[in-house]
């Protein structure tokens, strides 16, 4: 068999676009740390204690009082552990990932679900990225942005890209024919369609993706401590390599917390609601007349 090396050409790349795009890479750190920081001092400029009341308001949106104990329950065992900062900033790397990778899925599936012919060329794509171990995403990354927070975002979102775009498409072609085929024939244009028709009826499986897709960025957020990401994933890392136990399972107990509370709490917002009815007073029946209630005929 003859010798190939594939990594050359690679190489070869990314040397070349870090030549000739720095400036293109250099504004897209300056955003994504503008964005980091704006949200940051959201959930980190108030007292701890009202944004966990803030996050316990949100759990009984549902009405579910176990959901909201348990936020109660779980963030302040963060702030005793002293991982507040820490957990906001796991946070707020996970939001700002997930609303790139959104804006970027979900398009990209109605695209696919409008398009055979993008369908076919974006499955293999997303099979690729499924399948490809998450350390890699890192490389890229770090060669393109060194190290820091920035590099932690940017394989954060490309990794939760697939679950938005694989459900949006889904969740579009699921959509029954016949409602389609009759929007059809009041005269639906395409754009009407997609937006009164296929989106409101596809929502539940659109959201299920976006739960998937906020998932994925926690999880690779630990990975994401690697390269300096920080957070409760430099936390993590900084248990293992010092040999901490009890660093290391604080840290991830808190990203636990954090999962099961946005696990439940996207989920609740993928089920649709259904209204209840008004009820109805009834009116009184009709008054039935009976013989003896006729006045009686005088007899001749």
């Amino acid at each position: 068999m003859p010798s190939i090396n594939v990594g050359a050409p690679v190489g070869a790349l990314v040397d070349w676009l870090t030549a000739n795009l720095g400036a293109l890479f250099h504004f897209i750190s300056t955003v994504m740390l503008a964005l980091l920081d704006a949200v940051l001092i959201v959930l980190t400029a108030p007292s701890p204690y009202v944004v966990i009341a803030i996050f316990v308001v949100l759990a009984l949106l549902e009405r579910k009082w176990g959901f909201g104990l348990f936020t109660l329950i779980a963030f302040l065992l963060i702030e005793a552990m002293g991982l507040w900062i820490e957990a906001m900033q796991t946070l707020a790397v996970v939001v700002v990932a997930t609303v790139f990778a959104v804006a970027i899925g979900i398009p990209v599936g109605i695209w696919a679900a409008r398009s055979r012919k993008v369908s076919s060329v974006v499955r293999p794509i997303l099979d690729f990225m499924q399948t490809l171990p998450v350390f890699v995403y890192l490389i890229p990354a770090v060669f393109f942005f060194g190290i820091g927070v920035v590099p932690g975002v940017i394989s954060t979102l490309v990794f939760a890209i697939p679950p938005a775009v694989r459900l949006t498409e889904l969740g579009i072609r699921n959509v029954d024919k016949e409602v389609v085929e009759a929007a059809i024939a009041f005269g639906a244009k395409p754009r009407q369609m997609l937006r009164e028709v296929q989106l409101p009826l596809a929502m539940p499986s659109i959201m299920a993706g976006v739960n998937q897709t906020l998932m994925l960025a926690l999880s690779m957020v630990v990975i994401a401590g690697l390269v300096g990401a920080g957070g409760l994933g430099a936390v993590v890392v900084r248990g293992i390599s010092t040999l901490d136990v009890g660093a290391g399972f604080e840290g991830g107990i808190a990203v636990v917390f954090l999962a099961i509370y946005l696990d439940r709490l996207t989920s609740a917002l993928a089920r649709p609601r259904r209204r209840r009815p008004k009820a109805r007073t009834q009116a009184p029946a009709p008054a039935t007349t009976t013989e003896t209630d006729q006045p009686a005929l005088a007899s001749s």
